[in-house]
């Protein structure tokens, strides 16, 4: 589970250009704004990530009118994502240790986006126990993951703003999921209609074996349709091969999609040489979308182009020990209050 809130360091303090009574400080790989002399180079603070909902409580008053989240904001120039508080905001008893997880001490809770009519299907059953589920960790908590694999040959892919969908033949039985659960068929439902639209069903079953296909969601009705896609459909990023339980290989997973005719999320290069600074990688990030040039990126999602699964970082970071992360382009955020 995601640490919404945790004990961390202040690993660094700078200047911020004509700023008096604020500074950069940076948090693990994240970089945010704090009041001057609040805290020094070394200190311990309580970090929270945006996307926190923080508690109504007297010392999260002034994120009232943000309705209590943290979002990605730009200060003097400066791009700030999170929010560092003082120890002392903490009850008496929690231990004051480096990355201990004060989400549940605090009462924080996750910001999730209201789900259009169009996706709430009607539940099957929970999200199927033999594929794994799709969500990515941000860059700026892997600092360990990037250091191990430095240089390791990567590609990285344009990362869609729309809604994870999974479509799956398991012994002659076809599903269709959203991020979190399997749905019952349902002419109004959105994952459905498209996998119906796009013969999904019987281009799995075409590759003779039990297989998952895994992508966005994106079009007319979805996160904004930022886009502006005409109509509805899904771009793919994943195929899983349900009885080797492993992802297929980049090569294998574009053959199998041209084999299909089934569009893939923008592959934006397959020689990139992960490297281990978060604030290069993040920059990377900065860039229009493959798709719309007049509009930004969500995003960039990073693999090694050879399949491979950590198990010793599996525990902290990653689903079933994947390595694979994604990295959210702060203008993106800026641009759409996220």
């Amino acid at each position: 589970m995601r640490k919404l809130a945790s004990i961390q360091m202040i690993k660094s303090l700078e200047a911020i250009e004509g700023a008096d009574a604020i500074e950069k400080a940076t948090v693990l790989g994240w970089q945010l704004v704090v009041k001057k002399d609040e805290f020094k180079a070394g200190d311990l603070c309580v970090y929270c990530e945006i996307d926190s909902l923080m508690p109504d409580r007297p010392e999260f008053e002034f994120l009232k009118s943000r309705g209590m989240r943290i979002k990605t904001i730009r200060l003097r120039g400066q791009i700030s994502q999170g929010i560092c508080f003082p120890l002392s905001i903490l009850p008496d008893g929690v231990a004051l240790e480096e990355n201990i997880d004060c989400t549940d001490i605090l009462g924080i809770t996750k910001y999730e986006p209201p789900v259009p009519a169009c996706l709430s299907g009607i539940m099957k059953g929970r999200f199927p126990s033999f594929i794994p589920k799709t969500d990515e960790t941000r860059v700026q908590v892997l600092q360990q993951l990037l250091s191990k694999y430095k240089g390791e040959r990567c590609y990285i892919s344009e990362k869609l703003d729309g809604s994870s969908a999974t479509f799956y033949v398991n012994n002659h039985e076809f599903g269709v999921c959203s991020r979190n659960m399997e749905l019952l068929e349902d002419d109004t439902n959105s994952f459905w209609k498209v996998a119906r639209q796009m013969d999904i069903e019987n281009k799995l079953m075409r590759l003779n074996g039990n297989y998952a296909l895994q992508g966005e969601l994106i079009g007319e009705g979805i996160q904004g349709n930022k886009l502006r896609i005409k109509g509805q459909t899904v771009r793919f990023f994943n195929i899983f091969d349900i009885d080797r339980f492993e992802y297929l290989s980049l090569d294998r997973f574009i053959k199998i999609c041209q084999q299909l005719e089934l569009p893939m999320v923008p592959i934006l290069t397959a020689d990139y040489h992960l490297a281990d600074d978060i604030d290069s990688i993040v920059q990377m990030s900065m860039i229009r979308s493959a798709l719309r040039p007049d509009t930004w990126a969500e995003g960039i999602v990073i693999r090694p182009l050879t399949e491979t699964i950590d198990l010793l970082l599996s525990n902290e970071n990653f689903n079933n020990g994947r390595v694979t992360f994604k990295v959210i382009n702060p203008e993106f955020l800026l641009k759409y209050g996220e």
